[in-house]
This record gives structure tokens, C-alpha cells and sequence, in this order.
């Protein structure tokens, strides 16, 4: 009876680091999601992305730790640059380079996008002129600009 006991204990205690594995996957799925669409990384997003409880990831020290760091690095970057007459030269040089560094990331994930969007359009095209040989429908010629 003691080893039946024991073996159902294990048993739960697999089940439930399976689970806690699974969730904290989630999490990490949805902290990289995240920074790769280029969103806030907080608390409230990676639950309603990962589908994990509020508890899970502040009891969890590496994806809070994780977390509120990313959230800090994405404050920092949003913060405006310091136009303060206070403000010195090396502050503004630092800011206008983290902007700019945002920026060539936004403009690389858009462009990427789009290169993903006109693969997708060529790919479609191709299919649409398989079909048409397929039907002996003529292709039409694009009409001529004059």
C-alpha cells in the first residue's frame, strides 16, 4: 500500500513539473512574440498572450526578473530625448542612437513583412497560372500603358 502511495505522489509530481514546464514555455513563446512585434513587454501581456495567471509569473524568479527587465529596456527606449537645457551632449548623442536603432528595427520587421507579403502574392500568382494551363484558358496579357 505505501509503494501504490508513493508511486500516485510521483505521479502527481510529474504531472504537475510537466505542467509548470509547459506554462513557462508559454511564457518565454510570448516574451519573444512580443518583442518581436515590437510591444511592451508587462506583466498583463505575456498572461494574455501565454495564457498564464499573474501569480505564475511573479512566483516564476527568472521570467519576473525576465520580464521586468525587457520592460525597463522598452520604457528606457520609448522615453523621449532629453531636450532640458540641463541635458548633456552625450545624453542627447545616447538618445537620438537608441531612437535611431528603434527605428532601423521597426523599418527592418516592415520590411520583412512585406518581402513576406510579396512572396506570398508571387506564390498565389503562380498557383492562379497553374490553374488557368491546367482549365487551356489563354493568359491575358497585362494591358500596355501608353
Amino acid at each position: 500500500m505505501n509503494d501504490q502511495r508513493q508511486r500516485r505522489i510521483d505521479t502527481l509530481s510529474q504531472a504537475a513539473r510537466r505542467k509548470s514546464e509547459a506554462k513557462t514555455k508559454a511564457a518565454e513563446t510570448a516574451i519573444r512574440t512580443l518583442v518581436k512585434r515590437g510591444k511592451s513587454v508587462t506583466f498583463q501581456s505575456i498572461q494574455r498572450e501565454a495564457g498564464v495567471s499573474h501569480s505564475f509569473l511573479y512566483t516564476h524568479p527568472t521570467l519576473r526578473e525576465r520580464i521586468e527587465h525587457l520592460r525597463r529596456q522598452h520604457q528606457a527606449a520609448a522615453a523621449p530625448a532629453p531636450a532640458a537645457a540641463g541635458a548633456t551632449e552625450s545624453n542627447i548623442v545616447l538618445a537620438l542612437t537608441a531612437e535611431i536603432t528603434r527605428l532601423k528595427k521597426q523599418l527592418r520587421d516592415n520590411d520583412k513583412a512585406l518581402r513576406d507579403a510579396l512572396a506570398q502574392a508571387h506564390g498565389e500568382n503562380l498557383d492562379l497560372r497553374r490553374e488557368l494551363a491546367r482549365r487551356g484558358l489563354p493568359r491575358t496579357a497585362p494591358a500596355e500603358t501608353e
